[in-house]
């Protein structure tokens, strides 16, 4: 079992920065590629960037490409999404999850922070 808890959502003007941050627990090592999700309201759910705790494999939404970044303490057990230029567009909730290398689904899920960006 991994469990996972997301921090730092917030309300932000547009144009604006956030820094979400997602700390583990657990059995991360089973789990080692770890991502970020967002569902704004009415919308499905949709990935944002994914990162393994190695540091490599890091791979983002085209919506999100040179403005967000994923990273990682792994002394703390924690991953970051670092957001700037923030658009209205991104507002909704966002996930941390997790999954092991060799499977496609996502098994482990946070509780999701609130991330609303005024226009």
């Amino acid at each position: 079992q991994v469990q996972l808890v997301e921090s730092g959502g917030g309300l932000v003007q547009a144009g604006g920065s956030l820094r979400l941050s997602c700390a583990a627990s657990g059995r991360t090592f089973s789990s080692p590629v770890m991502g970020w999700f967002r569902q704004a309201p009415g919308k499905a759910r949709e990935f944002v960037a994914q990162i393994l705790w190695s540091g490599g494999g890091t791979y983002y939404a085209d919506s999100v490409k040179g403005r967000f970044t994923i990273s990682r303490d792994n002394a703390k057990n924690t991953v970051y999404l670092q957001m700037n230029s923030l658009k209205a567009e991104d507002t909704g909730v966002y996930y941390c999850a997790s999954r092991a290398i060799t499977i496609s689904r996502y098994q482990y899920w946070g509780q999701g922070t609130q991330v609303t960006v005024s226009s």
